[in-house]
């Protein structure tokens, strides 16, 4: 499916343009199933007006059969409530499973648009939205949003004809005493927009809090072993059942002013009765009414609040599900800043005999600079590492250089062309990236390191696992590539997951390889063992490294230090040494015990 287009902004404040939404969700996700959805319709219209024949036949029931003691007709009336009670069964059977049916189609349909334009969006946007909000915006609000729209069409087309059938039973029978049990319902007019109101209000922090307790378990989970080290269970018990409280509590203020729409209804109902009995209880008595008459009306009005309550329903669902349209648009609203330009250049002819060429670059996050004035270049072929103490800006020059943040100032080149004015599927090829932490999904390892290559030869796939080591404990595996790799690779160890992250990057063979800080969580014999097949993929390729650990440096053909984001010093690693310097401190703090 084409990605949606975007929902009309809101007219003013915060305040959604609901025809707006409308339109939108009848667009792109309801009228696929517009014929599915009118047969039920029709389907729900049957059973509605069954229960205006119901009412009507309760006539004839008294009046001929229990008062008149007519023998004949109790067969024909009694044929006939079995008749309603059987379509109306019929009926509501079919439009259900229509309804289930399409339902789970629109929230599919929706959820995988809202995974898509996710997918497209800025790595900024997830630092500021963390992902128990973003599964809730996919997962409960996309939900809330499909789920409306089989509230309002059972209360529109079933409910409705209901109503009306049900009206029209008692204005037959008496419309002087249908205007007594209706006459106080415009009373309830404010109250029940006040509650409209609050109902949206608690609804949307009800699903804030959601989000953030999503984001608890998440981190929770993800953190078992540093929440058992530092012995707080307890704390994390607080913390989280703190926030259970917190949507229970907004959840039952929701709940709540929606059960009080119904509650006046009924209020509103009591009233009603009272009046038609006391009035045509009267008539009854002076013989101007039959018992029949009554019992037809009394009938229909007891059955006319169900639906009437359902309607009132309608009102707080559709104010709850405002509050996911809202947050919903307010996603698809979010454009991608980093894009392929509208005409991109071509690549060098061979990106692996370009230089890297940093000229210049400024950036910050936010109001705190980051990278001033920064200059450098990578030679073809050669590798270059970048070290200098925490904070001084290495990790970012990876981001500008896969364009997963973009320079404020500057350029940053491959051989003689901006990497902005590349197309980014094409840059983002140029590189192979091995970091500290080797993500790894919750797949087979055959599929974390193919990654979406699906056309790979096995001698290929060989080669990578042999360069990476991975056949070392491959043997061991129980289902050998076949194996889970378990949730971030928990299945694995660190050595393990590096290695499978390493053979990955030999499998694309890009001709730039990244590798930031990739062995400095392992022990050493793991690093040992990551170092040899991290040597063999940068054998004649354009190497960027960046680390702590500088005894893995030595041997870089330029090593560049940084500080304040800017470069101090480069040169070889013998040179530095002699110029003393940042890199002679780093190097001998390092190596002072030794």
């Amino acid at each position: 499916m084409s990605q949606p287009e975007i929902i009309p902004a809101a007219n003013s404040g915060d305040k959604p343009d609901r025809p707006g939404i409308a339109r939108w969700l009848w667009r792109d996700y309801v009228r696929p199933f517009r014929l599915v959805l009118g047969i039920a319709v029709i389907l729900m219209a049957i059973e509605g007006s069954m229960l205006g024949a119901l009412s009507y036949l309760i006539r004839p029931m008294f009046d001929d059969v229990f008062t008149a003691g007519n023998r004949d007709a109790i067969v024909w009336v009694g044929l006939g409530v079995a008749g309603v009670f059987s379509i109306r069964a019929l009926a509501a059977f079919g439009h259900r499973i229509m309804m289930v049916w399409v339902g789970q189609r629109i929230s599919a349909r929706l959820q995988s648009d809202m995974v898509r334009h996710l997918l497209t969006l800025d790595s900024s946007f997830f630092q500021k939205n963390p992902p128990g909000t973003l599964i809730e915006r996919v997962r409960g609000d996309t939900a809330a949003v499909s789920g409306i729209w089989e509230v309002v069409l059972s209360a529109l087309a079933r409910d409705v004809i209901s109503l009306l059938a049900l009206l029209a039973v008692a204005i037959s029978v008496d419309w002087v005493w249908t205007l007594i049990a209706v006459a106080a319902a415009p009373f309830l007019m404010v109250p029940i927009g006040y509650l409209q109101k609050r109902v949206r209000r608690t609804s949307r922090i009800s699903r804030n809090v959601a989000a953030r307790i999503t984001t608890r378990l998440d981190e929770a989970f993800h953190g078992i072993n540093t929440i058992k080290l530092t012995n707080t269970e307890q704390r994390e018990v607080e913390r989280i059942s703190g926030d259970i409280s917190d949507y229970a509590s907004s959840h039952l203020r929701a709940q709540t002013a929606q059960a009080g729409i119904v509650a006046m209804i009924d209020i509103i109902a009591a009233i009603g009765f009272f009046g038609v009995l006391t009035y045509g209880g009267l008539q009854i008595i002076e013989g101007s009414k039959t018992t029949g008459e009554f019992m037809s009306f009394f009938t229909a009005m007891a059955l006319i609040f169900d639906p009437l309550r359902r309607v009132g329903n309608v009102s707080g669902a559709w104010q709850a599900a405002l509050a996911s349209f809202e947050r919903l648009r307010a996603i698809f609203d979010e454009r991608p800043t980093i894009l392929s330009p509208a005409s991109p250049r071509p690549l060098p002819a061979d990106p692996g005999a370009s230089d890297i060429v940093l000229r210049d670059v400024g950036f910050s996050y936010g109001n705190v600079p980051v990278l001033q004035g920064l200059s450098f270049t990578a030679r073809a072929g050669q590798t270059t590492a970048l070290v200098g103490p925490s904070g001084a800006g290495k990790s970012t020059v990876f981001h500008l250089l896969t364009r997963l943040v973009d320079l404020e100032s500057g350029a940053i080149k491959v051989g003689d062309v901006p990497v902005s004015d590349l197309d980014l599927p094409d840059l983002r090829r140029l590189f192979s990236v091995v970091s500290q932490d080797a993500l790894l999904f919750d797949e087979s390892l055959r599929d974390n390191i193919l990654m979406g290559q699906d056309q790979v030869a096995d001698a290929a796939l060989d080669h990578a696992l042999s360069a990476a080591h991975v056949s070392d404990f491959l043997a061991r595996a129980e289902d050998g590539l076949d194996s889970m790799a378990g949730p971030r690779g928990s299945n694995l160890s660190g050595g393990q997951r590096q290695r499978i992250a390493i053979a990955r990057a030999v499998l694309r063979n890009a001709p730039v390889l990244l590798l930031d800080e990739a062995t400095s969580a392992l022990d050493a014999k793991s690093e040992r063992v990551v170092q040899q097949a991290l040597d063999k993929l940068s054998q004649g390729r354009t190497t960027l490294v960046i680390a702590h650990r500088l005894a893995t440096i030595r041997a870089a053909d330029k090593i560049v230090v940084m500080e304040h984001g800017r470069v101090v010093d480069e040169g070889k690693h013998d040179e530095l040494l002699a110029r003393g310097g940042l890199y002679a401190d780093l190097y001998r703090l390092q190596f002072q015990d030794v």
